[in-house]
């Protein structure tokens, strides 16, 4: 029989990782523009059906992976991460990330290999994840991050934005802030942990950032949050909006979907329990 957990997350024994029917776990990043979103699509690129292919050809096998996040056409990623179940003879961590990296293309890296224990998922083992939004405000464009940033050339009054943020902190039904079609039927309650707008200097161009923290997000939720609060902050509604549009429950009640190309996945966090030791 299989070690029970707590013994397994131990074990440095080829023949009990096997017999415990490990799941590796990547970390990658991606450039978003590339493709229709994070989940395989027929006659479509994404980045799933990417690593997939990529993964078939170094494993010898057919990969089925699960992801933290399914991101948007044109989201980016920093820190998502994607597992599949572990078979004996697969390449090790070093070995499984220089040929991902080496077929996978130019839009995608594989910055992390981690073993973790049998029946983890990337998706539902999550505790924590963080998405951060850039904007560039003012009338000059962006040059060198105007493919990872939103460029609103009106001005924004982020006071404004962060007293208007402080209403969606904590445990909602985040229904209107979500794509409408795919909140019917489910369960829309989400807890957002941090919820921070802070200037931060890239590559000399000063970009106002949404920095947002919670166990999980809906469809489209961070970019209707950020296009909600950039509602507010160029003066088109008052700071006490963001309440009345969450107690309404209506996607037409919040502000406009803000565009993908600002967002990036930037991390995942899971308890230290899933992973095993190298």
């Amino acid at each position: 029989m299989p070690a029970p957990h707590d013994q397994r997350l131990h074990t440095t024994s080829g023949e009990a990782l096997a017999e415990a029917r490990t799941v590796t776990a990547l970390t990658v990043a991606y450039d978003g523009a590339a493709f229709l979103g994070f989940a395989r699509q027929p006659s479509a690129s994404t980045v799933q059906g990417r690593l997939e292919s990529a993964l078939a050809t170094v494993c010898r096998r057919d990969v089925v992976t699960v992801g933290a996040g399914r991101t948007d056409a044109g989201v980016h990623a920093l820190g998502q991460v994607v597992s599949f179940a572990a078979e004996r003879g697969d390449p090790d961590g070093a070995a499984l990330l220089r040929s991902v990296n080496a077929l996978a293309g130019p839009d995608i890296a594989v910055t992390g290999v981690r073993r973790a224990v049998q029946g983890f998922s990337a998706r539902f083992d999550a505790v924590e994840r963080e998405y951060r939004y850039r904007i560039v405000n003012g009338p000059v464009p962006p040059l060198f991050v105007r493919d990872v940033v939103w460029w609103v050339k009106r001005p924004l009054d982020v006071e404004a934005m962060r007293s208007a943020a402080s209403a969606l902190l904590g445990e909602h039904d985040f229904r209107s802030f979500c794509v409408a079609e795919s909140a019917q039927g489910k369960r829309t309650v989400r807890e957002i942990r941090t919820l921070e707008l802070f200037e931060q200097e890239e590559l000399g161009e000063s970009c106002l950032v949404v920095r947002v923290v919670g166990n999980a997000f809906l469809h489209a939720m961070v970019r209707t949050i950020v296009g909600t609060l950039a509602e507010v902050g160029a003066g088109r509604r008052d700071a006490t909006w963001t309440a009345v549009a969450l107690a309404a429950q209506r996607r037409d009640a919040a502000g406009p979907t803000a565009p993908a190309c600002g967002l990036t996945l930037w991390r995942v966090e899971y308890p230290e329990s899933v992973w095993l030791a190298e």
